[in-house]
């Protein structure tokens, strides 16, 4: 497998392993790419005849397609693995500047990111050949240009090449673990407009189909990528192999439960009969599902055995053979199983001859128009966000374990705050996958709602649970070098942009600013037209929510906070624009993204002009509701500051017997006299 490199220089371009260990990742990538070229062969889906009314693209794009889609995945996953290990797994050095062994990492995530870069672009070229139905050599710039601008799929491929690009030139450049993370966290935005793309583009509940497809993509990236990315540097001297593979082991774990759920609901959405099984789309799901469940065993039999072995034994020579092995074994069957979901990729489920054409009111939203909006409705119509609504209930459980354990060492946690944080997590559950997430894209009145319990309520709810101070008190620290959960969380907390991002006026412009400009431009109407800026514009009021929360009523460590006066400033200054933007809005004549509400063609409620003045009103008055939050959060906080400063008053009192309260005394009846000697002087 992979060799002890002949030497390590400063930055990570200039890490040279040797051939054996580039062989190695280039092994991985042909078996997935040959494995999903032989199965298709086997089911016949290479020499699959062309869509009705398209000529046949040629061999070289029926053969080279899945071929480049192949490698592109599983170069993809290997440039996330060798990130994750060297930003999370790995010991660095105290300056924070990337060690030996993650400049090892580094170089591995610039070779697979290399082959990323070149097959998305082949992949990119072969795509429009195999949609437009001609020879790739004939296609022309203007021609591709416009596949990446005005198609789709072509955006998201375009897309792809972008951040493939970006990542690797990062990972080359990187000298800091921080420049390799934020190379990692690209590559998972890579994975997105991966997930765009495929099936999930074309399923009849979109937008659930894309978030089960990047949940899948990210459990099987980490699963592939980390393990090869352990063997990669199994040999260095600086790698701790017990202690990697007992991480990796935990992350597997996690990365199979992910993987096992996003692949039932995948199947559930795709096969939906029993008899759809025997068709060649079943076939290719039978194999996949036969890989996954032998790497399932195969990664018990490693955190039984093998980690153990290895953290126990003196002579770990035997455990670091059963591991590679092992390992070895695991990448050939991960290396099928990934070859098997990009065959799926390209054959077509048995369900969709049998599905109905979606009317055009369905197709533009993804589902089925909602009943009409009644009291009833208000409790009975729910439709769940299959993103937001996990992370909702994740966060929930998250917090309640970091509770749990805190309690399990003897330590107290305010109830209050349990309960805040709670309620937060409730009210994004609610706002996203309730009535208001139900009809938000067809009701302005609605969206409205929405927007202001998530940008406001569940902000401060989430601010009042401190969840910070919780996780660096929960989450145990690092001994060995390495970044665990709390010290990067520690780092961002204290990092340069947050300290921009959190400052009272920054964060209060941004509130304001951001809504403004969200409203009165095309982004309103892309965030309800693509499932992606809907994501994005739920993440930016949740985030400047709880930054602007943050300032006025935070308890967490962070950025600097203004004197409790400043803060009711700040309050009223802001909502007091809000105020000032929903009256702009009730008067308003312009439809904002009419060319969407007109479409949808509602056959039930207000039109579209009278709900937006009804939406402008509610955002009038329920602005009220998050005032009233905050301005009791601030005035809490106020008290028990004050409580607390007197105690500590008194305790000082105790300790010196009064006599800095004495002192006090003195200075300002000294400041007295001088006063009364001013006076009788002039």
């Amino acid at each position: 497998m992979t060799t002890q490199p002949d030497s390590e220089t400063s930055s990570p371009g200039a890490a040279s392993p040797r051939r054996g260990g580039s062989l190695f990742l280039l092994i991985v990538v042909l078996a997935t790419a040959v494995s999903a070229v032989a199965l298709l062969a086997l089911t016949g889906g290479i020499a699959g005849a062309p869509a009705p009314g398209l000529p046949d693209p040629g061999a070289l794009t029926r053969w080279g397609l899945p071929a480049t889609r192949a490698v592109r995945d599983s170069a993809t996953f290997l440039t996330l693995g060798a990130l994750v290990v060297a930003t999370c797994m790995v010991a660095t050095r105290k300056s924070g500047l990337v060690s030996k062994v993650q400049l090892r990492l580094a170089a591995m995530a610039v070779i697979s990111g290399s082959v990323w870069l070149w097959s998305a672009v082949m992949e990119f070229v072969l795509s429009y050949a195999d949609i437009s139905g001609q020879e790739p050599q004939t296609a022309t710039t203007e021609q591709l240009r416009f596949f990446a601008t005005e198609i789709e799929q072509g955006s998201y491929l375009g897309w792809n090449i972008v951040l493939a690009g970006v990542a690797t030139f990062i990972a080359l450049a990187a000298r800091t673990v921080t420049g390799l993370a934020l190379a990692a966290v690209l590559t998972l935005a890579a994975l997105w407009a991966v997930a765009l793309t495929g099936h999930a583009a074309a399923d009849a509940n979109h937008d659930l189909a894309v978030n089960i497809q990047f949940l899948h993509l990210v459990g099987i990236g980490l699963w592939i990528g980390c393990l090869v990315a352990a063997l990669w540097i199994r040999r260095h001297p600086d790698t701790d192999l017990p202690v990697l593979v007992a991480r990796y082991s935990r992350l597997a774990g996690w990365c199979f439960v992910a993987v096992a759920i996003s692949g039932v609901l995948a199947a559930l959405l795709r096969v939906p009969r029993v008899s759809d099984l025997a068709s060649s789309y079943g076939l290719l799901l039978g194999v996949k599902v036969a890989a996954f469940g032998l790497l399932g065993a195969l990664g018990w039999w490693q955190r039984t055995r093998v980690v153990g072995r290895l953290a126990e034994e003196a002579d770990q020579s035997s455990a670091r053979t059963l591991f590679t092995r092992l390992a070895a074994l695991e990448v050939a069957f991960m290396a099928l199983a990934a070859g098997a979901g990009t065959a799926l990729s390209r054959t077509p489920p048995p369900g969709i001859e049998a599905a109905d054409e979606p009317t055009p009111t369905e197709a533009l939203l993804g589902h089925s128009m909602p009943p009409e909006l009644g009291f009833a409705q208000w409790f009975t119509e729910w439709r769940i966000d299959s993103f937001w609504a996990p992370i909702a209930v994740a966060a929930a459980l998250v917090y309640v374990a970091g509770v749990r354990r805190l309690s399990r060492r003897g330590d107290r946690w305010s109830r209050g705050r349990m309960i805040a944080w709670l309620v937060g997590c409730l009210g994004l559950l609610w706002a996203t996958s309730g009535p208001p997430g139900a009809y938000g894209d067809v009701l302005f009145s609605m969206h409205m709602i929405q927007h202001m319990t998530v940008a406001t309520a569940v902000p401060t709810f989430f601010v009042l649970g401190a969840p910070v101070t919780l996780a660096l008190r929960a989450v145990v620290r690092r001994v060995d070098g390495s970044r665990g959960p709390r010290e990067w969380l520690l780092l961002i907390v204290h990092s340069w942009p947050l300290r921009i991002l959190g400052h009272p006026i920054v964060a209060g412009i941004l509130f304001v600013v951001g809504m403004i400009a969200f409203y009165y431009s095309s982004l309103f109407e892309q965030s309800l037209r693509g499932h992606t800026m809907h994501l994005l514009m739920t993440a930016h009021f949740l985030l400047t929510g709880y930054l602007f929360a943050n300032v006025v009523c935070g308890v967490d460590p962070g950025p600097r906070r203004p004197i409790y006066p400043l803060r009711v400033l700040l309050i009223m200054v802001v909502f007091g624009f809000h105020a000032l933007f929903a009256v702009a809005l009730m008067g308003a004549t312009e439809l904002l993204a009419g060319d969407w509400f007109t479409a949808l063609d509602r056959p039930w409620g207000p039109s579209p002009a009278d709900d937006q003045y009804v939406g402008a009103s509610l955002g009038w008055v329920l602005g009220e509701y998050p005032l009233v939050i905050l301005a009791v959060a601030v005035v809490w906080a106020w008290v028990r500051d004050d409580h607390r400063e007197a105690k500590r008053l008194d305790r000082q009192a105790d300790r010196d017997n009064g006599q800095e309260l004495a002192r006090y005394n003195e200075f300002l009846q000294g400041l007295g006299r001088s006063s009364t000697n001013e006076g009788h002087d002039r």
